[in-house]
């Protein structure tokens, strides 16, 4: 089967395909033959070193399909079956192993296309707004890379819950994007000072809190933007690390700061169960909707790679077996 592999840490050209055996699940496994295999920043991550792992490695964490085989145990799936996975490496392939505590079924609603572009990027959108700091109504919230897969996703859900929401994006074009999916106020970053827009827009109020995933570039803004007793939760890296700081910085107006990861809110199966299916009934809502903003078949993983380092990309990005 084709695959998708880094040889080493480095930029989009480590990325190689090769030809792997299709696997056998082992006691506890499912074998999901794929339909579509989910492209994120941690695949960037975790290819760059950025992120240190074991190379020669295939990348990936996310995909969707059909159930093809069970191992020895299994009584959550049966073959025929729907499904989508996160945070098991090796994705980019035609097939992969994985545990069955670790997959969920994909309801009919759900096609998995949109399963393998929403299941991360959405599972992370909901601990954002419903865990990690749960939106209210009437509150405000600052979310950063707005256009993206994540912050289109957390500026609708965030908008569902009643909140009023600045975004900011890199372009014109992405700032119409941002606007369709409700933004209310919307800076573009390059051209305008991020904290004093936001104290402009909240009449110096600040928000309550703030989604960054982009990290260096967006800080300092982020901090700067947060009214009293204000969260940062800066979960991603897309510029680079967020830099380090220290508690006294955090002291003018009692702020809070955490650097959550999705894999420690779905612990559990039970807590994955949970993720899914409060996603799954959003998007069955309407109050979220999904846009595939472009697909590259799997073969062309480096051409994917490099599309969403250079800020090219629009919602989520797909590599179709």
């Amino acid at each position: 089967m084709l695959a998708i592999q880094a040889a080493r840490a480095g930029g989009p050209e480590v990325l190689e395909r090769v030809d792997l055996p299709v696997p056998s699940p082992g006691p506890g496994q499912i074998l999901v033959r794929h339909q579509a295999v989910g492209l994120n920043f941690i695949d960037t991550y975790h290819r760059s070193g950025l992120y240190p792992m074991k190379m020669p490695a295939v990348l990936g964490l996310e995909a969707a399909g059909i159930v093809e085989a069970v191992g020895d145990g299994v009584t959550r799936f049966v073959v025929g079956d729907r499904v989508a996975y996160n945070g098991t490496l090796g994705a980019y392939a035609e097939a992969a192993v994985v545990p069955a505590n670790r997959a969920v079924k994909v309801p009919d609603t759900v096609s998995l296309e949109t399963a393998a572009a929403v299941l991360l990027k959405g599972m992370t959108a909901e601990f954002l707004v419903r865990r990690c700091h749960r939106i209210e109504a009437g509150q405000t919230a600052l979310i950063h890379a707005a256009a993206g897969g994540v912050g289109s996703i957390l500026v609708q859900w965030a908008k569902a819950l009643g909140a009023t929401v600045i975004a900011t994006v890199g372009s014109e074009t992405k700032a119409a994007l941002a606007r369709d999916h409700g933004a209310d106020h919307v800076i573009l970053y390059g051209q305008e000072d991020v904290s004093a827009r936001v104290a402009e827009i909240t009449g110096g109020q600040g928000v309550a809190i703030v989604y960054d995933g982009v990290g260096k570039d967006t800080f300092e803004a982020s901090l700067k933007s947060l009214g009293r007793r204000g969260v940062l939760a800066t979960f991603g890296n897309a510029s680079g690390p967020a830099p380090a700081i220290t508690p006294l910085e955090l002291a003018g107006k009692s702020l809070f700061l955490t650097r959550p990861r999705l894999f420690d809110y779905i612990v559990t199966t039970e807590e994955l169960d949970e993720s899914a299916a409060a996603l799954f009934a959003v998007l069955a809502s309407g109050e979220v909707k999904i846009k595939v903003g472009q697909s590259f078949p799997l073969a062309e993983a480096r051409a994917a790679h490099e599309s969403l380092e250079g800020r090219r990309t629009t919602g989520a990005t797909l590599l179709i077996p």
